[in-house]
């Protein structure tokens, strides 16, 4: 039985740079893939701005109203009296509910009015104007 010999014992080296790589791999991968875990269903408008806006990220509903007038439900395209009715069974299932209207700032102002008259005629009670955080121009 031969033994080795204690002079020719190699020591393992530690590679810590493909390991570093790695790491950073993994959290560049993690960074990106958060971002698209956000359920962000809305319709581009142009928000007027604001100064002393606030965020938040519990709303059930955001009914965006475009510059020509149309309504859109998250991504899909509806009218106002179906619209209410949509709201009305979410109330109805939830005491929270609460809906967020983005309206562009160059639409008609007396069409958001309707909507929310609209809205609020159907008994839903609490709602969100959307902007832009920024200086208000």
């Amino acid at each position: 039985m031969k033994l080795r010999d204690s002079r020719q014992v190699k020591t393992p080296d530690l590679m810590i740079i493909p390991m570093i790589d790695i790491m950073f791999f993994l959290l560049v991968f993690f960074m990106i893939s958060t971002m698209y875990m956000v359920d962000l269903k809305t319709i581009p408008v142009k928000l007027p701005t604001a100064a002393n806006s606030s965020v938040d990220t519990r709303t059930t509903f955001s009914v965006s109203i475009k510059k020509d007038g149309s309504i859109w439900l998250g991504d899909k395209q509806t009218d106002a009296r179906s619209l209410a009715m949509q709201a009305l069974m979410e109330q109805k299932a939830n005491p929270n509910f609460a809906i967020v209207i983005r309206a562009d700032k160059d639409a008609d102002y007396g069409e958001v009015i309707a909507v929310l008259d609209l809205l609020r005629g159907a008994g839903i009670n609490r709602f969100g104007l959307a902007t832009d955080v920024g200086a208000g121009k």
